[in-house]
């Protein structure tokens, strides 16, 4: 495992295939596909940053890297990819094997460019988005939550504000003496041209008659701009004034019905007037939602309350009436936002669905953040919204305007990305037939990216068949480049550049070579991430039985066993915990829909998609930390068998994190024993889960929800949810002071058991 997160720390880089099956059939019989985690702004303390424009090869555009060739006495490059010899230009004169410049080092094999441009710095710009139809209660935490917020937006950032309930109000917070809002009915849909001719865009300056208005180079004037986008510095005051006069929709609700809430009016107006005033630069919309749409082209829900929100059944049964309509709507905002470049947010804050599944595609697709909460007032919200704007040790590294390339060697070709990320749609001999994801394309559009933004690339391998005399000759290398062409946090542009090389092996003999090089973590990474684009693409698709299968074809290809003997099976211990993770990832929350709403799925799945492999794995299999008086911390199974009356665990799920006191230690609390000097060894051990969950939410995003429970207390079914049922209601008694759980689901001993028998077969 440890060379696997050495590599990473290298190159961003995480693959289950570390040796590649080499050939077509090999690769469709390893089961699990060819594929790249990729996290392409993870942060490298000793990474260069060039002063320079990069140095491209002239037929396939890939750049100079460590796994060139160079000839220094003809000064001539090879290009690893297709083979072509190019020059070194002048400025390269001086040359040799002892005077390289950094970007043949063989140890930058990532590195980024930043050329020095005259162009000034464009700022951030956000666009908030707020729905009034919210209780009294609920405004107070928002509006407080924002001023907060606003504090720590960067003095030169631009800002702009739009309200949203039964009509839609942009403010002008460029019109400091009072406040002055334009309105759009919320059940109209309004085109680009049709706002800025109502918002008196063209007052003092006339409209061009030809081509498309486009910012202040193209048809606006810049001070039309900051009547609604100012740098947060000028606008401090009409901006808080807005704020604090926050009132809840005016417009009456009767008793029987819901609020009348016009959430994709709201989004569309906010889209154009960014797409107008400031296409091309960092722009984020950001959307703070407390309930669910009813009027316009994305209502998710009638007004009428006794129709309830989809549910999955719904959604299987093809019986949600809105649901097509407004991810249709929602499919045509992500267009225009990645057309523009700009970023979609979503702040979404209830106890019921907001319309998070139909979102799902505009947030993705541009790459931006989502947030889920019961309340504006809750942690999970009001810290998650702190941090996208803090500049401290945990702060997200938020950059923009992304485009990423791929190249990579001529026997592979890319099936598409599973990520936050959209097509470019640049076709061409590097596009493989089967497309999963984003696919069709070499190149994609990042409208927001952060540091921990990873992509999963799915690979084809469409080698044919290999002649014996290549056999297993040392150059059998395939080789990738990642380019990310993004805009700084700093304002400026740069490009990073990866190129990784990995060995490909074919014909017999070659499975030892591939089960040293299989990450286990990783390979469920992939799984996971494919299950969950199979369960929202494909019609009657059974998440279970894939898993199973995929599972068992691989224990059969890579298991030792005598035939009919499951007795005699065994894994290697690179496979050896790649049947646990499927086991827990076909109970998770990604595969298992039962007891989740389509918003929650829809959120899980989008959080999961963005992960690196750590943060993901954890999701995948919780990780549990057992603490008590004999013992210092230490990792547990994730097993009912690890309750017990005198101890205290920490379950990390990712999105909550859970500290849960045995029945004796819930006891001993409440009697106050921690507050007694004699027992000082008790409260430090009560103390230690807490300053660990502390520091798992310190450095995490979205923040996860604490949870703090006893044993048989009803908080307590966030950790049994997660354990393995190895004694049930129907199995032997369990251990004095443990617990037993209420489930027909079978354990994982159950599972492996039949895994090994219909392995060997």
């Amino acid at each position: 495992m440890v060379e696997f997160l050495e590599l990473e720390a290298q190159d961003g880089v995480r693959m289950p295939w570390n040796v590649i099956p080499g050939t077509k059939q090999e690769s469709a019989q390893s089961i699990i596909p060819v594929a790249a985690i990729y996290t392409p702004l993870k942060p490298f303390p000793s990474m260069p940053v060039l002063p320079y424009t990069p140095l491209r090869c002239r037929t396939c555009r890939s750049v100079l890297n460590p796994f060139a060739i160079v000839d220094f006495s003809a000064k001539l490059w090879i290009c690893p990819f297709c083979f072509q010899r190019n020059h070194f230009p002048a400025h390269y004169s001086s040359i040799s094997d002892l005077n390289l410049p950094a970007e043949l080092f063989p140890n930058y094999t990532t590195l980024e460019y930043e050329s020095p441009s005259d162009a000034t710095p464009v700022p951030m710009v956000f666009m908030l988005v707020v729905d009034t139809c919210l209780i009294e209660e609920e405004m107070g935490f928002l509006k407080s939550a924002l001023a907060q917020a606003m504090d720590l937006v960067p003095d030169n950032s631009l800002v702009g504000m739009i309200t949203f309930g039964t009509y839609v109000q942009v403010h002008e917070l460029g019109f400091g003496h009072v406040s002055k809002s334009y309105v759009f009915k919320g059940t109209k849909d309004v085109s680009k041209d049709q706002l800025l001719e109502q918002m008196n865009f063209f007052a003092r300056k006339p409209r061009p008659t030809t081509g498309v208005v486009a910012g202040s180079r193209d048809g606006l004037s810049a001070e039309s701009i900051a009547r609604f986008l100012l740098p947060v510095a000028e606008c401090e005051f009409a901006l808080n004034s807005v704020l604090e006069e926050l009132q809840k929709d005016p417009w009456p609700v009767p008793a029987d019905q819901r609020a009348v809430r016009c959430t994709s009016t709201a989004l569309s107006v906010a889209a154009s007037l960014l797409g107008a005033c400031v296409p091309g630069s960092g722009a984020r919309i950001m959307a703070f939602i407390g309930g669910p749409s009813t009027e316009g082209a994305g209502a998710i829900v009638s007004k009428i309350l006794s129709e309830p929100i989809r549910s999955h059944k719904d959604l299987d049964k093809d019986s949600a009436p809105h649901y097509h309509k407004a991810v249709k709507f929602y499919e045509g905002l992500a267009k225009q936002l990645v057309h523009q470049g700009h970023v979609l947010d979503l702040f979404a804050c209830a106890l019921d669905q907001v319309g998070v599944a139909e979102l799902k595609i505009a947030v993705e697709r541009t790459g931006g953040i989502v947030v889920l909460a019961e309340s504006f007032g809750h942690a999970v919200f009001r810290d998650s919204l702190k941090r996208v704007f803090q500049s401290t040790d945990y702060d997200l590294g938020l950059s923009s305007n992304g485009i990423f390339e791929i190249n990579c060697s001529k026997d592979i070709k890319v099936q598409g990305i599973i990520g936050p990320c959209a097509s470019l749609e640049k076709k061409g001999p590097l596009c493989s037939d089967t497309v999963v994801g984003q696919g069709n394309t070499s190149a994609w559009k990042l409208c927001g990216l952060d540091k921990d933004t990873s992509l999963c690339l799915i690979f084809d391998v469409v080698k044919k068949d290999i002649p014996d005399a290549i056999g297993q000759s040392t150059s059998n290398q395939f080789y990738f480049q990642f380019l990310t062409y993004y805009q700084h946090g700093n304002g400026q542009m740069r490009l990073r550049v990866t190129t990784l090389s990995r060995r490909w092996i074919a014909g017999p003999g070659s499975i030892q070579d591939l089960i040293a090089g299989f990450d286990q973590e990783t390979a469920a990474v992939v799984m996971a991430r494919v299950v969950s684009f199979k369960m929202e693409t494909e019609a009657e698709f059974d998440p279970i039985r894939w898993l199973d299968r995929s599972l068992i074809q691989l224990c059969s290809r890579f298991g030792d066993y005598q035939k009919d003997n499951p007795s005699s099976f065994s894994l290697s211990p690179r496979f050896s915990i790649f049947p646990q993770f499927i086991f827990h990832l076909r109970r998770s929350q990604f595969v298992q829909v039962f007891n989740n709403s389509p918003d929650e799925t829809a959120y899980f799945r989008m959080i999961l998609n963005r992960e690196n492999v750590a943060n993901s794995v954890v999701m995948i299999q919780p990780s549990l930390i057992s603490y008590s008086f004999h013992s210092g911390p230490e990792p547990a199974l994730l097993d009912v068998a690890a309750i017990a009356a005198d101890r205290i665990l920490l379950l990390d799920s990712y999105f909550t994190v859970v500290v849960f006191h045995g029945a004796t230690i819930a006891q001993w609390r409440n009697a106050g024993y921690q507050n007694q000097p004699e027992h000082e060894v008790f409260a430090q051990l009560l103390r230690a889960p807490r300053d660990d969950a502390d520091a798992i939410i310190k450095e995490r995003f979205p923040v996860p929800r604490l949870v703090i429970c006893d044993q048989h207390g009803s908080q307590a079914r966030f950790l049994l949810a997660k354990l393995n049922p190895s004694a049930t209601y129907n199995s032997a008694s369990s251990l004095p002071g443990g617990d037993i759980l209420f489930t027909d689901d079978v354990s994982f001993e159950v599972f492996l058991d039949h895994l090994q028998r219909l392995a060997v077969q």
